[in-house]
């Protein structure tokens, strides 16, 4: 686990995302010179990688193009990749609700599904054995839906204020969820990022566009490893 950036600053970050704030942001429409029964047929024929998390996922304060979901888009398109990301970040989610709304989120087929839930619940302070009941119930939900679905869960961290014990346990529920499991992990999502006030936002507390930059590198250096080229 590579070390943390000053408390003070994570706690920042994890403020905002309690907040319960929707990113005011659209998808751009796809443009009117390619057709539409070849885009459908394109999209149709792309698999999915579905990012399920709060605001960090949805790019709060930021253009949708932006996020850490669209640059990764961008990465596999520019690599001959044949996939189709699709951003489903809600900003406030907290676990809880997170496992109320991923029937809904699951009614599309997912090959790729991205898990960034729980820094809500740790700022809150619920207890451990309830947030990590709720992202294993995502977890099993999602592999009742296709078996075949990769996961991938993305590990956050809080800062002490909380208690010492508590913030150790809240540490360990991502990777010791991710063995029990078997599903890859990305050790901290904001590594990197947290803490720089550069490569955060004016309010200090969500990253700008170079700082999700750098978030992308930290997913797709997992991600990659799950996904495949067609032909390979």
């Amino acid at each position: 686990m590579r070390t943390l950036r000053p408390y003070f600053c994570i706690f920042l970050v994890f403020l905002l995302l309690s907040c319960g704030k929707t990113a005011d942001k659209k998808a751009e429409q796809t443009s009117a010179e390619t057709p539409e029964t070849e885009t459908t047929a394109e999209v149709e024929d792309k698999n999915v990688i579905l990012f399920f998390g709060n605001s960090l996922t949805a790019g709060m304060g930021l253009e949708l193009s932006e996020a850490f979901p669209a640059r990764i888009q961008n990465r596999l398109d520019s690599l001959g990749y044949n996939y189709e990301v699709v951003n489903a970040g809600l900003s406030g989610e907290t676990t809880a609700s997170g496992k109320n709304r991923i029937d809904w989120v699951l009614n599309q087929e997912v090959d790729v599904f991205v898990l960034e839930l729980g820094a809500n619940d740790g700022l809150r302070g619920i207890p451990i054995a309830e947030t990590r009941e709720n992202l294993q119930d995502i977890i099993d939900t999602v592999r009742e839906k296709n078996p075949e679905t990769k996961i991938i869960l993305a590990g956050m961290q809080i800062p002490p204020n909380m208690g010492e014990d508590y913030t150790t346990d809240f540490r360990n529920i991502f990777p010791d969820l991710a063995e029990k499991n078997d599903v890859a992990l990305i050790p901290f999502l904001l590594e990197g990022v947290a803490g720089d006030s550069e490569l955060n936002q004016q309010d200090g507390i969500h990253p700008t566009a170079e700082g999700y930059k750098i978030v992308a590198e930290n997913v797709w250096s997992v991600l990659k490893k799950q996904v495949e080229k067609e032909g390979q």
